[in-house]
């Protein structure tokens, strides 16, 4: 679906993105992770064909994005800061999409005001910020676009609503093959969407990964023990000690479970238990030190 292959895009001395490659497949969610100022929204603009790139190739299906409309109408771009214009309402920007827009379905418009209960006729700068998200997703979704890129898109949305949207980003996914990439800061929210993540870092692309192979492949192990912490067990090949309690550790390690269990029960722990290793976790402790740790930590 989406290729990307060595972009480089500066702003006059800024190097936002420096040779970034990434490939997101059809019908799948693709989470973009990174600490601010990544080059995350940067890259999305790319994709959405707003900022055309320095060095390097981006292409959705084969083909150019940039001044290239008949891709660009295949896109519904949700960006962090949302414009409308002064004084339409919704309805006036409805209207106005489907005569951009050629995938534009009114009876999904329609349907859509059930789920986003507000009136058609409101002027759009008047709703609150988090109403005014509301009515990009309700206009987005309308678009059937191919591929929906979006920059913090429940940013101000109550937790009905996030779950609600959510519940329309994997069943537009499910029954029409669309394509998402989302970039958030919420990486709980995007654990429970995406199925690949990748994670930039000073402009520069550390990995990118299957959701569920990461799963699968990492455990948070939580051990204590009744006599002397045993000295050996800090060694790097058991992972890194995340946490130090008394006589119970907490370490982040690599390998399937059983590897990781049978690891660490030899050192006769009387407490082992796996407990459940969030994305933000990995996040927040690996680009928190070293800049390098995330892809050491996968390769």
């Amino acid at each position: 679906m989406i290729e990307a292959h060595m972009l480089t895009k500066c702003f006059y001395d800024l190097k936002a993105l420096d040779k970034v490659s990434l490939s997101v497949r059809k019908a799948s969610i693709y989470g973009l992770l990174g600490s601010n100022g990544a080059g995350k929204t940067t890259l999305l603009k790319i994709m959405a064909g707003i900022y055309q790139q320095e060095e390097g190739e981006l292409s959705i299906e084969g083909k150019p994005v940039f001044e290239n409309p008949a891709v660009k109408r295949k896109i519904a771009f949700i960006p962090d800061q949302i414009y409308y214009y002064d004084n339409f309402t919704i309805d006036d920007m409805a209207r106005f999409y489907k005569t951009v827009y050629p995938g534009w379905d009114d009876k999904k418009y329609l349907k859509l005001e059930e789920v986003f209960s507000i009136e058609r006729n409101r002027k759009i700068r008047s709703l609150s910020k988090g109403m005014q998200r509301q009515v990009a997703f309700w206009l987005a979704f309308s678009l059937n676009p191919e591929l929906m890129i979006l920059d913090e898109p429940l940013d101000g949305l109550d937790p009905i609503m996030r779950k609600k949207v959510k519940q329309l980003l994997v069943s537009e996914v499910a029954e029409r093959d669309m394509t998402i990439v989302i970039s958030s800061h919420n990486l709980r929210e995007i654990e429970d969407l995406c199925d690949y993540i990748g994670i930039l870092h000073k402009g520069k692309m550390l990995l990118q990964k299957d959701l569920d192979d990461y799963k699968a492949n990492m455990h948070k192990v939580q051990l204590a023990f009744n006599k002397e912490i045993p000295a050996d067990i800090f060694k790097p090949e058991n992972g890194e000690c995340i946490e130090k309690r008394g006589s119970v550790l907490i370490f982040i390690s690599r390998g399937s479970r059983d590897e990781v269990v049978s690891r660490f029960m030899a050192y006769k722990p009387v407490i082992l238990d796996i407990l459940p290793l969030t994305l933000e976790e990995v996040f927040i402790y690996e680009m928190g030190g070293k800049d390098y740790a995330v892809k050491q930590l996968f390769d």
